[in-house]
C-alpha cells in the first residue's frame, strides 16, 4: 500500500475537543473550548465556515456526528443539554431538540440491509405529493423554511445514537424522532456503535461505584425488535419525522404572522388607542388637536396602508402555510393511525390509535382557530378601512382641504361597517380594564397571536351562529368524536402549544415500547481506571504495547478504526527513548485469523487476563509515519475518503494526511505551516471532535472523558 502525505498543518488558538470528518466529502467539523463549530476543508486545511456559540444553542460541545449523506452535522451541548441540527452547506441552525440528560458520545448510522418491501417503500415513500400541496416558502426573514424540509433527507432509515450519564441512552430516526429510549444501561457512555442490520447496539460505559476505581465495560445490547420489524419501523419513524418537520414549519411560519403583527399593528393600537379614550370623553377640542398635530392627514392615510399590507400578510401565512401545513399533518397522522389499525404489523412498536386519534382531533381543532383568525382578519380589514375612510374624510374637512367626490360618496353598508367598528372598539368595558389596565381594544387580530394562556380579550361574537346553535341543541353532534373542538375563547397560539404536546404524547409511546424491548445481551468488564490516572482512555483494550521495530517498544495513545480490516493508531515511545510519535496502518486480517484462541473468563477483566492474550506479529512495512515536531495525542479517519487528521496533546496543533497516495520522495511538502509559523493563521482556527480517548494532556490541559469519548463507537469482539 502506498504512504501518507501531509496535506495540511495548522496552529490553533483555542484547544479542540471534537472532531468529525464528513462521510461524503473531504471536511471535517471541529469544536473547541469556545463553543465554536468549524468546518474545515482537507486541501491546506482551509476554514469554509463557523458557527459562534449563542444563547439559544450552548457554547459547551461535547460530541459531533455527520448524518450519513454529510448533508447534516449533528452535536451535542452540554451546558444547555440540546442536541443541534446544522446545515452544512450553509452553517444554519435547522432544528434541535432538549434532552434530560448531557450528551457524551453520539453515533449516526444508515440501516444498509435489503429488502422487496422496503424497496418498494422507498419508491413508494413520495406518494403525498399526489395528494398534497408542496408547502410555500416562507418570507425571506425566514429562509430556513427548504431547508427545514430538507431535513428528512433520504428514505433509507438513518439513525441518530445518543449517549451520556446515569445510563441514558436513545435514539433518533432521521436524527429528528425518538424511537427509542433504552433503560438500564450502567454508568456513563464512552463510546457506542449501532450496527448497521439494527441487531445489537454496542456500548462503552464508566461505571462506578463508592470505595472502588472507575471501571471501564463493553456492553452490547439485543436491539432484535428494530431489526425483525425493520420495514415497519421505517415507515413509523418516516411519518412521525414527517410530523415532526412540519410542526417546525408550523412554528416559523407562526413566528412570521407575530412578526407582521408587531412591526405595524402595535404602533397602530398605541396610536389609536389614545384617540379612543380621547373621543370616549366627547372631548371636541382635544380630540380635534389629537388628530390635526398627532394623527395628521398625511400620517393618518399612511398608517392606514401599512396595516391593511400587515393584516394582508397575516392572511396570506394563514392560508398558504398554517392552512397548508395543517393539511398535511392531518394526512400524515391519518396515515399513521391507519398503521396502528394493522396491529399484527405495528402492535409490537407501540402505536396507540387512541393517543393518534387524539393528535388528530387538536390538529382539527388548531385548522379551525386558524379559520377563525381568518375571519376575524377579514371583518378587521373592511372595518378598519371603512373607519379610516371615514376618519380621514372627517380630518380634510377639519382642516378646510377638498374632498375627493370618491371619498365623500358613502355608501349604507360603509356605514354599517364605522358603526360595526366604533361599537366594538370604542365602548368602555369594565373586565378589560381588569385584566389590561385599560377601557379598549382596538386591535382584534394581535390577540390571537400572543402566546399566553389567558384567554382572549375579545374573543368572537358567535350570537346568532345557526350551526352553533344546532350543535347545542344536538344530543348527538355535541359530544361526536367527528367535530373538532373549537376553543372559540383561546388564542391561536394556546391551541398550537395544546395540539404540539398533544402530538408529543402520541410519538412518546413507541419510544417506550420499543425501548423495553432491548434486553442485555454481553457485559464484559474490561479494566479498571485509578482515580489518579486521568490518561484513563488509551485504547489499552486494543494494545498494550507494540514493539514497533527491533530496539523501541511504543506505547498506543488513541486508535480508530480506518476500514473493517485496518487500524490507524498514533503510537508513543517509551520514556527512554528518544523517538518522538508515530502515525500507523496497522492490518487486521492477519491479527483476526489468529490459530490460537483467548476463552475470556467473564468473571474477571480484560487487563487481569492480559497475559493469555496470544500475541500476534504484525509487518507494517511503509505504513507509518514519523510525525516530528509534534505530541500527538488523538487521531480522526475516514476510510472511505482515505484522511486523517491528528491532533496534538495540548490540543491546538493539528495536521491532516492523505493516507493512500504514491509516495514521491521528492514531492513538494504542503503548504502546512508548521506549529511554531503559522500564528497568522490563528484567526482560522477550528475545533477538533473529542472522538478520541485521553487524558492528560502535556501540554497542560486536561480533557474530560466525555470530551475525549470517539465519534467512532468500538466494537469489540
Amino acid at each position: 500500500m502506498p504512504a501518507f502525505r501531509q496535506v495540511g498543518e495548522k496552529q490553533l488558538p483555542n484547544p479542540v475537543l471534537c472532531m468529525a470528518w464528513s462521510p461524503k466529502r473531504d471536511l471535517i467539523a471541529l469544536a473547541n473550548t469556545a463553543g465554536e463549530l468549524l468546518l474545515h476543508r482537507l486541501a491546506n486545511f482551509q476554514r469554509v465556515w463557523s458557527l459562534p456559540p449563542n444563547e439559544n444553542t450552548g457554547k459547551e460541545i461535547t460530541a459531533l456526528a455527520w448524518r450519513p449523506d454529510g448533508k447534516i452535522l449533528a452535536f451535542s451541548l452540554g451546558d444547555t443539554k440540546v442536541v443541534v441540527l446544522c446545515d452544512a452547506e450553509k452553517a444554519e441552525i435547522l432544528h434541535l431538540f432538549p434532552l434530560e440528560n448531557p450528551v457524551s458520545c453520539m453515533h449516526w448510522m444508515e440501516v444498509l440491509e435489503e429488502s422487496s418491501v422496503l424497496n418498494s417503500f422507498y419508491t413508494s415513500e413520495d406518494e403525498s405529493n399526489l395528494f398534497l400541496p408542496k408547502l410555500p416558502t416562507l418570507p425571506k426573514s425566514e429562509e430556513k423554511s427548504d431547508e427545514i424540509l430538507n431535513l428528512l433527507g433520504e428514505v433509507r432509515l438513518n439513525i441518530l445514537v445518543l449517549g451520556g450519564g446515569s445510563g441514558f441512552v436513545e435514539l433518533y430516526a432521521y436524527g429528528m424522532y425518538k424511537i427509542a429510549t433504552l433503560p438500564g444501561v450502567p454508568g456513563t457512555c464512552s463510546s457506542l456503535c449501532l450496527s448497521s442490520d439494527l441487531k445489537s447496539l454496542s456500548i462503552i460505559t464508566e461505571i462506578r461505584s463508592a470505595g472502588n476505581d472507575p471501571e471501564i465495560c463493553y456492553i452490547q445490547l439485543d436491539t432484535g425488535l428494530l431489526s425483525d420489524c425493520l420495514p415497519e419501523v421505517t415507515r413509523m419513524a418516516r411519518k412521525f419525522t414527517h410530523i415532526s418537520t412540519l410542526l417546525q414549519y408550523l412554528r416559523l411560519s407562526l413566528t412570521c404572522m407575530c412578526e407582521a403583527w408587531e412591526d405595524i399593528l402595535m404602533q397602530m393600537d398605541l396610536r389609536l388607542t389614545k384617540f379612543v379614550q380621547v373621543s370616549g370623553h366627547c372631548l371636541g377640542p382635544e380630540l380635534q388637536a389629537l388628530l390635526m398635530n398627532q394623527l395628521t392627514v398625511k400620517g393618518l392615510k399612511k398608517l392606514g396602508q401599512s396595516i391593511e399590507t400587515s393584516y394582508s400578510s397575516i392572511q396570506k401565512l394563514v392560508i398558504s402555510h398554517l392552512q397548508s401545513g395543517s393539511e398535511a399533518l392531518l394526512y400524515h397522522l391519518s396515515e399513521v393511525k391507519g398503521m396502528s389499525l394493522w396491529k399484527q404489523k405495528f402492535q409490537p412498536l407501540g402505536l396507540d390509535s387512541a393517543a393518534i386519534e387524539d393528535a388528530i382531533t387538536a390538529v382539527g381543532s388548531f385548522t379551525l382557530k386558524a379559520n377563525e383568525l381568518l375571519q376575524v382578519i377579514d371583518k378587521s380589514m373592511k372595518n378598519f378601512k371603512a373607519f379610516f375612510r371615514w376618519l380621514y374624510v372627517a380630518m380634510l374637512r377639519m382642516s378646510e382641504e377638498h374632498v375627493p367626490p370618491e371619498l365623500n360618496k358613502m355608501t349604507q353598508k360603509d356605514i354599517a361597517f364605522v358603526a360595526d367598528f366604533l361599537s366594538e372598539h370604542f365602548s368602555e368595558n369594565e373586565e378589560l380594564f381588569d385584566r389590561k389596565g385599560k377601557y379598549f381594544n382596538v386591535e382584534r387580530v394581535g390577540q390571537y397571536l400572543k402566546d399566553e394562556d389567558e384567554d382572549l380579550v375579545s374573543p368572537p361574537n358567535t350570537k346568532g351562529n345557526q350551526w352553533l346553535k344546532f350543535l347545542q341543541e344536538s344530543t348527538h353532534l355535541k359530544e361526536s368524536p367527528l367535530l373538532f373542538p373549537s376553543y372559540s375563547q383561546k388564542s391561536l397560539h394556546f391551541v398550537k402549544r395544546m395540539m404540539e404536546g398533544v402530538i408529543e404524547l402520541c410519538l412518546q409511546k413507541p419510544a417506550e415500547v420499543i425501548g423495553k424491548s432491548v434486553k442485555q445481551a454481553v457485559c464484559l468488564p474490561l479494566y479498571t481506571v485509578p482515580e489518579s490516572d486521568n490518561n484513563c482512555y488509551r485504547t489499552m483494550f486494543f494494545v498494550a504495547c507494540l514493539c514497533f521495530s527491533s530496539d523501541c517498544v511504543y506505547s498506543c495513545q488513541d486508535a480508530r478504526f480506518y476500514d473493517d480490516e485496518t487500524l490507524t493508531v498514533v503510537l508513543r515511545a517509551s520514556e527512554e527513548d528518544n523517538r518522538g510519535r508515530v502515525l500507523a496502518q496497522l492490518p487486521l486480517g492477519s491479527a483476526l485469523s489468529c490459530e490460537e484462541e483467548f476463552n475470556w473468563d467473564p468473571s474477571l477483566r480484560l487487563d487481569q487476563q492480559s497475559g493469555a492474550i496470544p500475541v500476534k506479529g504484525l509487518v507494517l512495512e511503509n505504513q507509518w509515519r514519523d510525525l516530528e515536531n509534534m505530541k500527538a495525542q488523538f487521531v480522526a479517519v475516514n476510510g472511505i475518503r482515505k484522511v486523517a487528521c491528528v491532533l496534538s496533546s495540548n490540543l491546538r496543533h493539528v495536521r491532516v494526511y492523505e493516507m493512500d497516495v504514491e509516495d514521491e520522495e521528492d514531492e513538494e511538502r504542503p503548504e502546512s505551516q508548521n506549529a511554531s509559523s503559522d500564528q497568522d493563521g490563528l484567526e482560522e482556527t477550528p475545533a477538533i471532535q473529542g472522538e478520541a480517548e485521553g487524558g492528560e494532556t502535556e501540554g497542560g490541559g486536561q480533557r474530560s472523558k466525555e470530551q475525549l469519548e470517539s465519534g467512532e463507537a468500538l466494537e469489540l469482539s
